[in-house]
């Protein structure tokens, strides 16, 4: 929703912090530190820039002529840094007023440029500390896999995947019961099957017919890392496959 008046106003009358940067930038404002800025923003939650405005209280709209084409700079935006970032512009009789929206970076990521990590600090940018990189990308996400996949049913999974996955578990386990499962009985067990027998994007994943991968996940792509140990490998490593057909892999 374009930014009105009234929201603009109301901005210029709260101080700068956390989720507003205020820059003057009257005849123009280097792409580079917008960029920094951005990462900055994002790294922090996510904010609003807003140029053409005084960066001290009482604050008060003194113009701008920098992003003369804001559609090309938010483009030039996602180019560089990946992500959609708004870019909009009020003509007001004070002056024209240039507003940057920057979203939230994702839990567990961090926003950089050119391998740097920005927060701001002051009127300045500082690059993260270890530390807070370290904290940043320990946060858990939300399960992506473990949420349902609206309108799929168990008819988009392949019985024959579902079997094989129930004879290697009954032998791994060494409970030969499983053997005896119905196939909606080992999803649940295997907690495949969630809010009331829903089936989730795990067992979509694992246990997919083509037609069923193609109906709910066309878009996706999933990557495989297989390791000979615990410890982390590079992702040179890794191989990316793209097509809608899984197999089972069986680690014993």
């Amino acid at each position: 929703m374009p930014t009105s008046v009234a929201q603009l106003e109301q901005w210029l009358l709260e101080p700068e912090g956390q989720r507003l940067e205020f820059k003057e930038a009257k005849q123009r404002y280097d792409f580079e530190k917008l960029l920094k800025y951005c990462v900055a923003l994002a790294n922090e939650g996510g904010g609003t820039m807003v140029l053409g405005v005084t960066d001290k209280r009482p604050r008060r709209i003194v113009g701008s002529l920098a992003f003369d084409a804001p559609e090309r700079t938010e483009a030039g935006l996602h180019q560089r840094l990946g992500h959609r970032i708004p870019v909009e512009e009020l003509r007001l009789p004070e002056g024209r007023v240039v507003i940057v929206h920057v979203p939230a970076r994702l839990p567990g990521t961090a926003w950089e440029i050119d391998g740097q990590y920005f927060k701001r600090a002051g009127d300045d940018l500082a690059a993260l500390s270890s530390q807070e990189l370290r904290d940043i990308f320990a946060e858990t996400g939300p399960d992506f896999s473990a949420q349902p996949c609206p309108g799929a049913t168990l008819a988009d999974l392949d019985s024959e995947s579902i079997a094989l996955f129930r004879e290697r578990w009954a032998r791994k386990s060494g409970d030969i019961r499983r053997h005896d499962l119905s196939d909606q009985q080992t999803l649940r067990d295997a907690e495949l099957l969630v809010d009331g027998d829903r089936v989730s994007y795990a067992a979509l994943i694992l246990f997919g017919t083509r037609a069923g991968l193609t109906r709910w996940l066309a878009q996706a792509e999933l990557v495989f890392e297989y390791r000979s140990s615990e410890a982390a490998g590079p992702a040179a490593d890794r191989e990316e496959y793209r097509a809608g057909f899984f197999a089972w892999h069986d680690p014993s």
